[in-house]
C-alpha cells in the first residue's frame, strides 16, 4: 500500500476549516482538516476530475461580465 500525503488548498490559508486532498495513482482521499483520524472518502480518480471540471466550469458559468454573480441579481 502507498503512503498516503495529504495536503490542503492553497486556497486555505492559515485557515483550519478545510478538507485535505492525497491523490494516490487510481484514486484521490479526501478528509476532514480538523478531523485527521476520522475516517476519510476515496473517489476513484477519473471521478475526482469530473468533480473538479463541473465544479471549475460552473464557477466561471455563474459570473456576469461585470464579475457579479448571478445569483446576486
Amino acid at each position: 500500500m502507498q503512503p498516503i500525503h495529504w495536503q490542503k488548498s492553497t486556497y486555505s490559508g492559515d485557515g483550519s476549516n478545510c478538507v485535505e486532498i492525497a491523490a494516490i495513482s487510481s484514486a484521490t482521499h479526501v478528509r476532514d482538516s480538523k478531523m485527521t483520524g476520522s475516517p476519510h472518502l476515496v473517489f476513484p480518480s477519473f471521478a475526482w476530475v469530473a468533480f473538479i471540471s463541473h465544479t471549475a466550469s460552473s464557477s466561471r458559468s455563474s459570473q456576469t461580465m461585470e464579475g457579479q454573480s448571478i445569483l446576486d441579481t
